[in-house]
């Protein structure tokens, strides 16, 4: 038994069964007498509920996981090459693989749990590490993207002959026009995780207002429950006193 193995099977089960899990495996490690694995297994972190959604996915859709990892690498390559085209045709899919599997494991969560697994799946498109994160689905917390762009890789070109003053101008403005196009490809990308952290932030923020006004709610009610059970033996004393009496 290794770490990855347990963690394997924890991060597969249900948040809420997490903690319990992970002492068994921690106490089974420490009993066969391999402390350091005791310590390692008690160490990992239990998943949000976001991150727990995510785990799911490289589990229970690893089709499509695969194939938003795989739009993800086509699309890092692609601006490595400032190949506009490319980024073009691969952020239009990078929209449609997020969107279709965020439906596929969002299934009952709250609205930034939902956006946090959103945020998680752009990371693992746009960062390597991110990604491979993501496929082992051994994620404790949501991922964000840091806001980095892989520089591009310069290209050796073979040697020719000079070129002519009309073929230089040429190049420059070709160049200049795919440029143009890379860069608005990428602001484009750019601009819709930012849309979708804002979104995140928004609905975060949402929740925390309507958890306080809940907690509040819960509170108001645990008093009115308590004045009421007072009244209630108030009242029941009363009637006993007066059955005396009569």
């Amino acid at each position: 038994m290794d770490l990855d193995e347990v963690a394997d099977r924890l991060y597969a089960l249900p948040p809420a069964e997490f903690t319990a899990a992970r002492e068994a495996e921690s106490r089974t490690a420490k009993d066969a007498g391999d402390v350091r694995l005791a310590r390692e297994i008690a160490a990992l972190r239990k998943p949000t509920v976001s991150a727990a959604a995510v785990n799911r996915a490289s589990r229970d859709h690893p089709d499509e996981l695969a194939e938003l990892l795989r739009v993800g690498e086509e699309l890092r390559a692609a601006w490595q090459a400032q190949d506009p085209d490319a980024l073009a045709g691969l952020t239009r899919r990078r929209a449609e693989a997020i969107s279709k599997l965020a439906r596929l494991v969002r299934h009952g969560l709250s609205a930034a749990a939902a956006s946090e697994v959103e945020q998680t799946l752009e990371a693992a498109v746009v960062d390597a590490g991110a990604a491979e994160q993501v496929r082992q689905g051994h994620l404790a917390k949501p991922l964000s993207y840091s806001g980095f762009a892989p520089a591009p890789i310069p290209q050796r070109r073979p040697k020719r002959a000079a070129p002519t003053p009309e073929e230089d101008e040429a190049a420059k403005a070709r160049k200049a026009k795919e440029q143009e196009e890379a860069e608005a490809a990428y602001q484009e990308w750019r601009d819709s995780l930012a849309v979708a952290l804002r979104e995140h932030e928004e609905r975060a923020e949402k929740v925390t207002s309507l958890e306080r006004k809940l907690t509040k709610a819960r509170k108001k009610l645990a008093e009115a429950d308590q004045r009421l059970e007072v009244t209630r033996r108030e009242e029941r004393h009363a009637r006993q006193r007066l059955e005396k009496l009569q």
